[in-house]
């Protein structure tokens, strides 16, 4: 009986120094995550490009622009008038709970900061960061437009530019400073969500799973 017992004890504190073993790789794992995700939304490498590509993100129940498109359009606006390319491609498509594309979201600010509608194009059939990537890279074979400037918050830039590279478009990155983020929590939050999103993403392609989008990530 008291072997039993022991066995049992034994068996249980080998339990136990796994599990703490597995949370602490847990947690290197998605610290390091968190690392590359920062250094990676630190390198601006605007050049002059073709095209500026802005991610789309979410809307608010109004249809009015979320914070995170915003954001990220005032910046490719603000691209623009620097000279930077000629063109901006919106990106983003309409989700059944809002009455408007995120692309045209962004081409309305696009619009009130001075652009000409001629500069403005829309891609409005993604509903993914990965579906953005694939729709720009048809629409830019389409116009034979190769130099991309790609503009998303510096949080999304390690997944975005990985997956425009899967898919065939090399980018100049442009994040949106770290800074412009309002609220403490927004930023964690965001690269909380980022790792879930970019492990679905190695997940998926693992298992050869054809599904290019979950809630939008």
């Amino acid at each position: 009986m008291q072997n039993k017992t022991e066995q049992k004890t034994k068996t249980r504190k080998r339990l136990m120094r796994l599990t703490l073993l597995i949370i602490l790789a847990a947690l290197l794992y998605f610290a390091a995550f968190a690392t590359a995700v920062h250094l990676t939304g630190l390198q601006d490498r605007t050049e002059r490009a073709d095209i500026i590509i802005v991610l789309g993100a979410g809307l608010r129940k109004d249809g009015r622009p979320g914070p995170d498109l915003a954001r990220r359009s005032r910046r490719a606006a603000e691209l623009w008038h620097e000279g930077i390319a000629p063109l901006v491609l919106c990106t983003g498509g309409q989700s059944e709970y809002y009455p408007r594309t995120e692309a045209a979201a962004c081409r309305e600010i696009m619009l009130a900061a001075g652009l000409p509608d001629a500069a403005i194009l829309l891609e409005e059939r993604s509903r993914s960061t990965e579906e953005n990537a694939i729709y720009s890279k048809r629409l830019l074979d389409e116009l034979a437009l190769s130099r991309v400037v790609l503009v998303s918050d510096s949080y999304h830039m390690l997944r975005a530019g990985w997956l425009f590279d899967k898919n065939g478009i090399a980018t100049f990155a442009s994040p949106v400073p770290a800074s412009r983020i309002r609220g403490a929590l927004v930023f964690p939050s965001a690269v909380a969500r980022e790792f879930i999103a970019f492990n679905w993403q190695l997940f998926k392609e693992a298992f050869n799973i054809p599904l290019t989008h979950i809630s939008g990530i």
